[in-house]
């Protein structure tokens, strides 16, 4: 296959956060740190990197750029606007526009979205992802949360809720981009 190329596309890799979403008993709760992280500088540590959208029947978080996820938010709530709520609807029009969009390609965050019932993370480069296990996070400190999350849930007891601020402590105690001043919200 000499003098052709071929582009691979993968999730970015975003150094800048902690953000977490988790389904339990009925009840769903996204939570995040509050760190901006620029290179190796923190520049702020207590920023909002949650939102609630379509009459607070969605929750949206963001890891990367923040006007450009605050760009997607818009861009999301518009579509949700258009496709009466419908999340999964919602996002596969919007991962379709910041993918084919020109200047939104350009672009650089996650987002993971959620209503009661269901858990995404969108990317520009396409993906729409559900979890198999009713866990969903984003950011440099994701895997880790993620992994505290899933122990939690297979032991214990505790709520969404209880399990998010559990998660991200552990993220923040092993992420440098990722700090203790906690955002937490519930639907």
């Amino acid at each position: 296959m000499e003098g052709k190329k071929f582009i691979s596309r993968q999730l970015p890799e975003i150094h800048s956060t902690t953000v977490i979403g988790v389904k339990r008993n009925g009840k769903v709760a996204m939570g995040s740190d509050g760190q901006v992280t620029i290179n190796n500088t923190i520049m702020k540590h207590k920023t909002k990197k949650l939102r609630k959208l379509y009459d607070d029947k969605v929750m949206v978080g963001f890891a990367g750029a923040s006007a450009d996820a605050f760009t997607l938010f818009e861009k999301f709530e518009g579509m949700l606007g258009k496709y009466k709520g419908d999340i999964q609807r919602s996002a596969v029009e919007l991962a379709k526009l910041w993918r084919t969009d020109k200047y939104l390609r350009r672009l650089e965050a996650l987002l993971t979205v959620m209503d009661k019932n269901i858990l995404l993370i969108i990317s520009g480069t396409g993906d729409i992802i559900e979890p198999d296990d009713d866990i969903v996070a984003i950011g440099s400190g994701g895997p880790y949360a993620t992994a505290a999350a899933r122990a939690l849930v297979k032991h214990s007891k505790l709520s969404a809720r209880e399990i998010v601020e559990e998660s991200l402590g552990i993220a923040s105690e092993l992420c440098v981009y990722t700090n203790n001043n906690f955002t937490v919200m519930e639907l």
